[in-house]
């Protein structure tokens, strides 16, 4: 039976965290650890995380939920705080107000991994939803049939949040603090090219394992990101494919503009 290790970075997160929680609870899965990293909320974050953690340990079946409440260096810092305490066989970072979108998710996720030879790299596909919780539509990026860390010379195809890294894979490449809003980017590849070398398989899970709220800091910082990932790309695949991909992200993005214009005005 593999162990999951889900990690939330939260800071003055009352607004979000309580849907995460919640699907994080109601989990049929029985061996899963959430680790919560908390940068010293001032507001009722920390209460509704405490509240969470006495709620989960009454409910069948228990899941242990660990808090860490103390300042950090930012959001990265907070995941690498979350990945240094990992003891789950793969960890994921869902963030506050990011929910696993079914109660058999993670089971889901373990009926269709191979405990005799680990993956390096579990991932599915993304649906965004709004504060509320609906539905909005998918993500524009889809994961591929087969991913490589030469994947994302195309844009992050597979979300953060729906990416599973064996933990004992993802400890080698702790995240790149010089990033302030792009450092996940460089960490999936990083992750990747070291399961390349391992000869370890990314496996398509082939479902959707993650309802992602576009809220996040990347999306409040969305210029600087974007400056970011073209330092990601250029260190990872060089100049000439960089500039070459910019080119089709441009073009890739006023043809999603185009299509969105014509189905609105149907």
């Amino acid at each position: 039976m593999i162990k999951f290790t889900l990690v939330t970075v939260t800071y003055n997160a009352a607004a979000t965290f309580a849907p995460t929680a919640e699907s994080v609870l109601r989990q049929s899965y029985a061996d899963v650890e959430h680790i919560i990293i908390d940068g010293a909320s001032t507001d009722d974050t920390l209460a509704m995380a405490e509240a969470y953690m006495q709620r989960s340990q009454q409910t069948a079946p228990r899941h242990e939920v660990i808090i860490v409440s103390e300042p950090d260096g930012g959001l990265y810092d907070a995941m690498q705080k979350g990945l240094n305490r990992a003891t789950g066989d793969y960890v994921c970072f869902l963030n506050a107000g990011d929910r696993l979108p079914d109660d058999d998710t993670l089971l889901s996720i373990a009926d269709k991994t191979d405990i005799e030879n680990k993956p390096g790299v579990l991932y599915g596909d993304t649906l965004v939803v709004d504060a509320q919780g609906t539905v909005v539509g998918r993500r524009h990026l889809a994961p591929p049939e087969h991913l490589s860390w030469r994947s994302f010379r195309q844009g992050m195809l597979v979300c953060h949040q729906a990416f599973y890294a064996l933990t004992e894979v993802a400890r080698q490449e702790p995240y790149d603090q010089q990033y302030r809003y792009s450092a996940d980017v460089d960490w999936c590849i990083r992750v990747m090219k070291r399961c390349e070398q391992e000869q370890r398989q990314l496996v398509n899970l082939h479902a959707v394992v993650c309802h992602y709220l576009r809220e996040g800091q990347t999306t409040l910082h969305h210029r600087a990101s974007l400056r970011e990932r073209f330092r990601i790309m250029v260190h990872h695949y060089g100049w000439p494919v960089t500039i070459v991909m910019h080119g089709w992200f441009a073009l890739r993005s006023i043809l999603r503009k185009l299509r969105q214009r014509d189905s609105s005005s149907l």
